[in-house]
C-alpha cells in the first residue's frame, strides 16, 4: 500500500522523509535535523560526509508552485535556498510531496545559476522510488491508514497495532495451527532475519514408529573429515551431539513422511541436534580395563546416553571433568571405538591424575568393558595409540603428580595451572623430591654468600687461598611461588664437597684476617666445574651421601 501524501499531513512528512534520508545516508555520512522541523536557517535536514555538505529543504505542498497561483511559495523557496547558500552546500536537495511540472523542475534548477552548489529535487515519484527500495519504512508509515480499515473487520491484532503483544499471540495461534496439521508431528519455527528456521518436533515418543519420516540428504561433494566423523557419531551410533550442514555442504534435502510434510528442498542449512534425554533405568556404572581376565584398573563413572543408529550402538559415560564415547558396531566382528574428552580446567591434581590414568589406560590398548549392577552395557578391544601421544600424556601426568605431592605437603589446594614456565617446572619437580627425602642438584643455586664472624682457621685460610673445599649451610625457609601461591617446604641444607671463593673476596678476606678485622667480610663461593649446590631438607637424612638424584624432566639439561 503506498503513502497517501495528501493525508500524512506536515509533521508526518516530515518525519518520512527524515527517515528516509537517514536509510540513504547513514551508512556512509552524518545525519542530522536541524532547528527542528521548518528551521529558518535554510537547513531542515543536513548530511555531512567529509567535507561535503547536502543541506534538503522540505516543503509541504501537495499542488506544487505554479507561477498563477501560490506565487508565495516560489519566493518562499528561493529563500530558503538563499539562506542555505551561507553554509556553502556541496547540494541543495528541494523535496517536495508533488509531481513538479516541468517549469516547476525548471524553476527549482535555475536556482544554482552562476552558482558551485548543485540542485536536486525530490518530488513524489522520487519519493516513492525510495520507499519501494525500503519496504519495510513504507510499512511503518502506512498502517495507521490501514488501521481504520482494519477496524472495520475486526483485524486491529492482524497490524500489530499493540505491539510485541500482539506478535506474541500471533505466533502462538499460528503454532496451535501448526500443531493441527498431524497427530504424530508438528513444526516450530523461528525468524532470524530473512530466515525463516523450521524444526521437526515428535509430538509423542513413538511418533517415528507410527508416521515415519525419512530425510535423504544429498551432499554437494564430499565433507570435511571432521564433518564425516561427526554426522558418523550422531546418525550412525546415535550420539546426543548436534550436527550442523552448511548450505555448501547440501544439494538438495527430500523428506517422506506426511503429505503435509513431504517435499524437496534446495538451497538449505540442515541441523540436527538430539532429543530430549530419556531417563534411564541405571545410572551407576564402572569403566574396567583388562589385562586377559584381570581387571586392571576400574572408574566410576555416570551413564548419561545409550544411543542407536544406522550403523550401531553408543554408550556415553561422563566422569569428573570427562565423557567417555563407546561407539559399538553392529556388524559381526567390527571393532569397537572409544572416544575419550576431557578438561583439566579447574581441577585440583587429585582429580587430574584420575582423568589423565584413564587416558593413559585406553591410549595402552587392550580390553575394557562399561557394566553396570545388571550387566555388562558394553566394551571392546582397544588398538595402541600412537607412542608420541603416551609420552606426551605420562609428561603432563608427572607434572600433576608433583604438583599433588607439594599440595599435600604444603596443605594449599587449588587447581591445575593453565601454564608454567621452565623454571617453575624445574622449582616443582626439585620440591617434589626434597619432600620425598632425595638429594637434589639446583640449579637456581650456582653460588653462596658468606658474612665471616671473625673467627680465624688454617681450613678457612686454604678456602680463601682458593683450595676447593666442602660447604655447608641452610636456608631457614625454602619456598616456592606458583600460581600466585606461596609454597614454604620448611628450613632446607645446601653443600658441596668442592668449592673454591672468588679471587677478589679471598684476597681482601685474607687481609682483613691479617689485619684483625675479619669479621664482616663477605665472601662469594662457587662449586668447582661449574656445578650446583646440593639441596636437602632439614630432617632428612643423607643417605645417599649427599649424592643429588636426576629431576629427569624431558627437555632440560641435568644439573650437576
Amino acid at each position: 500500500m503506498a503513502v497517501e501524501w495528501d493525508r500524512v499531513g506536515q509533521p508526518g512528512f516530515d518525519r518520512l522523509v527524515e527517515a528516509l534520508v537517514h536509510r540513504v545516508y547513514d551508512a556512509t555520512a552524518r545525519v542530522e535535523a536541524v532547528n527542528g522541523r521548518g528551521g529558518d536557517d535554510g537547513i531542515d535536514i543536513k548530511v555531512t560526509h567529509g567535507s561535503r555538505v547536502r543541506i534538503f529543504q522540505l516543503k509541504y505542498y501537495l499542488d506544487g508552485f505554479p507561477t498563477t497561483a501560490h506565487k508565495g511559495r516560489r519566493k518562499s523557496i528561493r529563500q530558503s535556498f538563499t539562506r542555505a547558500l551561507q553554509h556553502q552546500p556541496w547540494e541543495w536537495i528541494l523535496v517536495v510531496p508533488c509531481t513538479l511540472t516541468t517549469a516547476e523542475r525548471e524553476f527549482v534548477t535555475s536556482l544554482a545559476a552562476g552558482q558551485t552548489v548543485r540542485v536536486e529535487v525530490w518530488d513524489r515519484a522520487k519519493l516513492d522510488g525510495l520507499l519501494a527500495t525500503h519496504a519495510d519504512l513504507e510499512a511503518s508509515f502506512t498502517r495507521d491508514q490501514l488501521f481504520e480499515a482494519a477496524k472495520v473487520y475486526g483485524q486491529e491484532r492482524a497490524l500489530l497495532m499493540d505491539g510485541v503483544r500482539d506478535v506474541s499471540a500471533r505466533v502462538t495461534a499460528l503454532g496451535h495451527q501448526a500443531d493441527g496439521l498431524d497427530d504424530h508431528w508438528t513444526v516450530d519455527f523461528a525468524r532470524q532475519g530473512k530466515t525463516v528456521v523450521h524444526t521437526l518436533r515428535a509430538k509423542h515418543p513413538r511418533a517415528h514408529e507410527v508416521s515415519p519420516v525419512e530425510i535423504t540428504l544429498t551432499g554437494n561433494g564430499p565433507l570435511t573429515p571432521d564433518l564425516a566423523q561427526a554426522v558418523r557419531r550422531s546418525l550412525g551410533f546415535g550420539l546426543p551431539e548436534e550436527v550442523v550442514l552448511p548450505r555448501g555442504a547440501v544439494e538438495s534435502l527430500t523428506v517422506s513422511g506426511p503429505e503435509w510434510l513431504s517435499g524437496e528442498h534446495r538451497d538449505v542449512e540442515v541441523r540436527w541436534q538430539p532429543t530430549d534425554k530419556v531417563p534411564l533405568a541405571e545410572t551407576a556404572v564402572e569403566v574396567a580395563f583388562f589385562d586377559g581376565e584381570h581387571v586392571t584398573a576400574c572408574y566410576p563413572g555416570t551413564l548419561a546416553h545409550v544411543g542407536r543408529g544406522s550403523v550401531g550402538r553408543s554408550v556415553r559415560v561422563d566422569l569428573a571433568g570427562g565423557s567417555l564415547e563407546l561407539m559399538v558396531p553392529a556388524a559381526s566382528g567390527a571393532s569397537a571405538s572409544l572416544r575419550f574428552t576431557f578438561s583439566l580446567e579447574k581441577l585440583e591434581p587429585a582429580a587430574g591424575l584420575r582423568l589423565l590414568r584413564i587416558y593413559e589406560r585406553i591410549a595402552a590398548g587392550g580390553a575394557f568393558e562399561v557394566r553396570a549392577s545388571a550387566g555388562v552395557i558394553g566394551g571392546g578391544e582397544l588398538p595402541p595409540r600412537p607412542q608420541a601421544a603416551r609420552q606426551e600424556a605420562a609428561q603432563l601426568r608427572s607434572y600433576i603428580e608433583d604438583l599433588e605431592a607439594v599440595q599435600r605437603h604444603c596443605e594449599q589446594y587449588f587447581p591445575i595451572p593453565d601454564e608454567l614456565t621452565p623454571a617453575d617446572r624445574i622449582a616443582l619437580r626439585m620440591a617434589r623430591l626434597l619432600i620425598q627425602g632425595h638429594c637434589v642438584a639446583s640449579p637456581f643455586m650456582t653460588r653462596a654468600r658468606f658474612t665471616l664472624n671473625g673467627q680465624d682457621s688454617p681450613t678457612l685460610r686454604s678456602l680463601l687461598s682458593g683450595e676447593p673445599h666442602a660447604v655447608r649451610g641452610s636456608i631457614a625457609a625454602f619456598a616456592l611461588t606458583l600460581a600466585g601461591r606461596h609454597l614454604e617446604l620448611g628450613p632446607v641444607h645446601f653443600y658441596h664437597p668442592h668449592v673454591t671463593a672468588e679471587t677478589e673476596d679471598g684476597r681482601r678476606a685474607l687481609a682483613a684476617l691479617e689485619a684483625g678485622r675479619g669479621e664482616g667480610c663477605e665472601v662469594t663461593v662457587r662449586p668447582v666445574g661449574g656445578e650446583c649446590f646440593r639441596h636437602l631438607l632439614h630432617d632428612a637424612a643423607p643417605g645417599s651421601g649427599w649424592t643429588p638424584v636426576p629431576l629427569e624432566l624431558p627437555g632440560f639439561t641435568e644439573p650437576r
